[in-house]
Order: structure tokens, then sequence, then C-alpha cells
């Protein structure tokens, strides 16, 4: 693509990924996020999980360009770098991305046999404040047609990684070109110089290294819609993309947890998708469901954080916990079957050993 300087770096990932702050799920190109060293409401950027499809490339911002085309445009447009910088308002929203692969070994451990793909334990999510362009902004000078159907954004990866979005979601107010997270330029590994955020839908339409967006008058079909990130089961007949990802609840504990007697509180977080988690359940042992408070309640495309309040015995012990969304939706205690094993959001029995002081 013209336009751009690429080159790659000695290893997959640019930034550190030590043992300490990320899980290796054993690809080389994919690190989740240590449940039990996620401080405050937001992912700092050392620890924010990395998926990749190849190895993060290394762009010069000033000769990339990104270009808006295709068929449901009236007009093709080339920005640069700075000029996204300079010419549209700039946007901050907090949103969360989740991976649709996200609990995958879980998932497999529930069912008895391992899912091809990346080996996820629960750390493919993270919330970051991502600052940028309306994407909106950016597809109005090149003037969308009446039968604009789709956007699809290409990274500039060696997978070339794309994924179409329906105009209606491309055009939502928090769709963003993001340039920034967490107050900074996007690090390499999380899209430097530009990526696209779609909140509440699968971390893979949040497409990173952005150099084409191209508009459709048509759907488009691609490996990420037809054969990956789709569902797979007996009673349908064919693949069905995967857009949201459903309400799922995560214990800010090591798995398993080895704890000293004495009382504490359980923390966690809480996410489901577009919609807002309601209320968060917990169970410990036997006993029976009890509401845990909402520490900071997200909103729609943000999790939330809860808490709640326990003083073990010594022993061995079983922390389940449950969130509900405004919806009604509530994690099951066991989720359909499907080939690729993706959308994983069982509740958990999470084993914890309480050791004597």
């Amino acid at each position: 693509m013209a336009g751009r300087t690429l080159t790659r770096t000695t290893r997959p990932v640019v930034k550190p990924t030590p043992a300490g702050l990320m899980e290796d799920a054993g690809s080389g190109l994919d690190y989740g996020t240590r449940p039990d060293r996620m401080p405050g409401f937001l992912t700092p950027v050392d620890r924010f999980f990395v998926r990749n499809h190849a190895p993060t490339p290394v762009i010069d911002p000033a000769a990339w360009t990104l270009r808006v085309d295709g068929a449901g445009v009236r007009r093709p447009i080339t920005y640069t770098y700075d000029e996204l910088w300079r010419r549209f308002p700039l946007l901050s929203v907090v949103r969360t991305l989740e991976c649709a692969g996200n609990r995958r070994r879980l998932f497999g451990e529930e069912q008895g046999a391992p899912f091809a793909g990346v080996s996820w334990g629960r750390g493919a999510i993270g919330t970051a404040e991502w600052t940028g362009v309306c994407l909106r902004d950016l597809l109005e000078p090149a003037g969308i047609t009446p039968d604009a159907r789709e956007v699809m954004p290409e990274s500039l990866d060696e997978a070339r990684a794309r994924r179409p979005l329906p105009l209606a979601k491309a055009l939502a107010g928090d769709t963003l070109l993001a340039l920034a997270m967490n107050g900074e330029p996007l690090p390499p590994d999380h899209g430097f110089p530009a990526r696209v955020v779609v909140p509440g839908w699968l971390g893979a339409a949040s497409i990173k290294w952005v150099g084409r967006i191209e508009v459709s008058d048509r759907p488009l079909r691609v490996p990420w819609t037809t054969e990956d990130y789709v569902i797979v089961t007996p009673d349908r007949p064919a693949p069905v993309p995967i857009t949201e990802t459903p309400v799922a609840s995560l214990v800010e504990l090591p798995w398993p947890a080895r704890l000293p007697a004495g009382p504490r509180l359980v923390r966690g977080r809480a996410y489901a998708g577009e919609s807002r988690v309601a209320t968060v359940e917990y169970r410990l042992d036997d006993g029976p469901w009890r509401t845990a408070d909402l520490e900071a309640q997200g909103g729609r495309g943000v999790w939330a954080r809860w808490e709640f309040p326990w003083d073990p015995a010594p022993g061995d012990h079983v922390v389940r916990v449950r969130a509900t969304d405004e919806r009604g939706r509530r994690q099951p205690d066991r989720t359909p079957w499907n080939a690729l094993g993706y959308c994983h959001n069982s509740v958990l029995a999470h084993p914890v050993t309480v050791t004597a002081r």
C-alpha cells in the first residue's frame, strides 16, 4: 500500500510481556492480562492484552496514510497522520475490548476436549480510554452514497486483517478511529498509528494498524466473517459471524488461588458487550447466591467492577460469580458447544485454597 513505511521487529510483539503481568497464550503473538494484576478501572497499557494475527508492524507515521474508498463513496479520500490530529474534533471514550476466544482453554476443559485456536485463559479482555476521530467524521468527506451497505477497515499487518461493519455500526457516535490510548499515542502492539474501536463487539472488529477503509455497496465476504470469528454448530446450516460478546464475569484472583486466612474483599469485573451489567451475584461453596456490590458501574460497552466481603476458614473453597445484564441475559451454567470454541461465558467454579496464618 502506497504512502507508508513498515518495518518488522526482532520479536513478534514489541512491548515486554513479563510473566508477572501477562499470560503467554502459546502462539508467540498473543498475551492475556493476568486477572490478579488488574489495578484500577482502566487497564494499564503495559498489561493490556495483545491479540495479533501476524507480528506487530512498526509504521513510520510521517509516511503513513489512510485511504477511504469503495463503491459506497462518491470520491476516494486520503488522510495523513498529522491531518487526523488537526482537521477533526477529537473524542475520548472509555470502552472495553474482549477477544471472542477469551476463556477458550476453560471452554475446552468444560467440554472435555481442547479447541483449536489461541488457548486463552481469562485475560483476553481490557478497558482503556480511547481518543480519536469518530469514524463517521472520516467517511463524510468522501460522500457516502445511498447504496452504502458496509464499512471495512483493513490492517497493514502481514495478515491484512479486515472485518466489515454494517453501515449503522460504523456511523455510531462512539465508533472511533483511535489515535491514543490512556492519554498517550497508541503503542505499536495496540495499533499505532491508528486503529478502529468498535464498542461492544468482539475485539477482532477493532482492526489495528489501519491503512484503508472500504465502503461497499454490497455485503463483503472475508475469512474473518466466513471461516473465523464465526459460530458453527450442528444445527446451523452456515457459519454465523460473531458481533456482540456475551455477558460474563471475571474474578481478580489467580487460577487456582491460594490465600491466607482472614477477612478480605474479593473483587472482579463483569462485561456485557453492547449492553450494561445490571447485577453481579456470588456463591461461596454450596451456599446461596448473594448480590455483590457494584463498585464502579461502567455502561454499555464498558465493564463494571464488583466486590464482596469474605472471611473464609482455612481449607479448600469454590467461588462462583455470575453477571446479568439489563436485557436479562445471565451467565449460564454451561456454554453451548460451537466448533471454534468462541464466546464461552459459563459460571466458573473458581478454586481457592485458604491457608492458616
